[in-house]
C-alpha cells in the first residue's frame, strides 16, 4: 500500500565511455565521451518523518542483498542538502537499480547522481532544468572522484556525445559522429576507486612536472585529432588514436598488467583500437570494433580470458537521446 503523505519520483542518468583523454581532462585538456545507453535508475520517496535510507538491490548475478556504500550515502546527503531538503525534517528513501554492478570506469556514480537529482525533483513536484540537474549532480560526484572534471555528470545528464574542456567557454559542445560506433567494454574484475587514481596522477605531476607538461600537450593534440576522426567517420584513425591514448595513460601509471593484457587481446582479435576507460587501476577497458561481427569476435576473445564483456552500438544520429526515453 502506498504510504500516506508520501510522494515518489523516478530518475535516470546515463553511463559514459571516454574515447580519449581521461585524467588529462582534469587539467583542462579536451576529452571526448559518449553515453552508454543503459541508464542507472533511482527511485526516491519523500514523506513525513525523518531519516535517510539508501538501498542498491544486487543484480546481474549478485546475492540479492541491499548494500549501503559510504561514498554513495555521502553523495546522497550532499545532493539532498544542495536541493534544500533535510533528513531531519523529511523521511527520504532512495533505491538504485544498476544493471552493471562492479563495472567501474563507466561513470555509474555520475549516472547515479544525475538520476537521484531527477528523482528527488520529481518527488517534490518541482521543475528542474538539465543545467540545474548537471550542477547539483556535480556536487555528489565530488564524493566519488574528489576532483572531478565534470565530464561524467555532463554526459550522464545530456545523453549525447560530447567534447568537454574543463574551464573552457563553453565547457562542452555536442559532437556529431560521422560513423556508427561499435564499442566493446571489458571488465577487468579488479575494483578501483577513481579518487585514488586521480591522486596518483597528481603525485606524478608533482614528481615529474616537465614530463607531465609534455603529456598534456600531446593529449591536447590527440583530442583534436580524435574529434576530427570521429566527425569525419574515420574509424581506423580513431582506433589508432585510442591506442595512443592508452600508451599515454600507461605512462601516467594508471594502467596495469591485466588492463594491458585485455587491450592487447582486443587488438589481436580485430579491434581497431583499445584502451582503458575511466580512472584506471582496474575497472573497465574500451575497444572500437568495425562492425557487429567484429565486436562479437572481440567480446569472445575477452571472455576466453575470463573477462566479462559486452558490445554496445551507438547508431549514427545527430540527435540526443534523453534518459527518460530508455528503460
Amino acid at each position: 500500500m502506498e504510504e500516506r503523505n508520501a510522494s515518489e519520483g523516478i530518475g535516470r542518468g546515463f553511463r559514459k565511455a571516454i574515447l580519449v583523454n581521461e585524467h588529462f581532462v582534469v587539467y583542462g585538456v579536451p576529452a571526448i565521451a559518449v553515453p552508454i545507453f543503459s541508464p542507472v535508475e533511482v527511485t526516491a520517496v519523500v514523506r513525513q518523518g525523518a531519516g535517510l535510507q539508501v538501498s542498491v538491490p544486487a543484480r546481474s548475478g549478485g546475492d540479492g542483498r541491499a548494500e549501503e556504500d559510504r561514498d554513495r550515502l555521502e553523495a546522497v546527503r550532499r545532493i539532498v542538502r544542495t536541493i534544500g531538503l533535510s533528513e531531519r525534517e523529511r523521511m527520504i528513501r532512495i533505491r538504485c537499480v544498476d544493471d552493471l554492478p562492479g563495472w567501474s570506469g563507466l561513470g555509474s556514480s555520475a549516472g547515479f547522481c544525475v538520476a537521484l537529482v531527477r528523482a528527488l525533483f520529481m518527488a517534490l513536484n518541482r521543475p528542474c532544468t538539465d543545467e540545474e540537474v548537471n550542477r547539483i549532480a556535480y556536487e555528489g560526484e565530488k564524493v566519488f572522484a574528489a576532483n572531478p572534471s565534470g565530464i561524467d555528470n555532463t554526459v550522464a545528464t545530456y545523453g549525447s556525445p560530447l567534447w568537454f574542456e574543463r574551464g573552457g567557454s563553453p565547457a562542452w559542445e555536442w559532437v556529431r559522429p560521422g560513423l556508427p560506433l561499435w564499442l566493446v567494454i571489458g571488465n577487468s574484475r579488479m575494483p578501483c576507486r577513481t579518487r585514488d587514481e586521480v591522486a596518483k596522477v597528481a603525485r606524478f605531476r608533482r614528481a615529474r612536472p616537465d614530463l607531465f607538461a609534455g603529456l598534456l600537450r600531446d593529449a591536447a593534440a590527440l583530442g583534436r585529432d580524435a574529434r576530427r576522426a570521429l566527425e569525419e567517420g574515420d574509424a581506423a584513425g580513431l582506433g589508432s588514436l585510442m591506442n595512443q591514448g592508452h600508451s599515454m595513460l600507461k605512462r601516467l601509471g594508471v594502467s596495469n598488467e591485466r588492463l594491458d593484457e585485455m587491450v592487447a587481446a582486443c587488438r589481436l582479435h580485430g579491434a581497431l583500437g583499445a584502451k582503458l576507460t575511466g580512472g584506471g587501476g582496474g575497472g573497465c577497458m574500451l575497444a572500437l570494433a568495425a562492425d557487429a561481427s567484429s565486436g562479437a569476435a572481440v567480446v569472445s576473445g575477452l571472455k576466453r580470458l575470463g573477462h566479462p564483456a559486452i558490445c554496445v552500438h551507438l547508431p549514427l544520429s545527430g540527435g540526443r537521446l534523453r534518459a527518460r526515453d530508455t528503460s
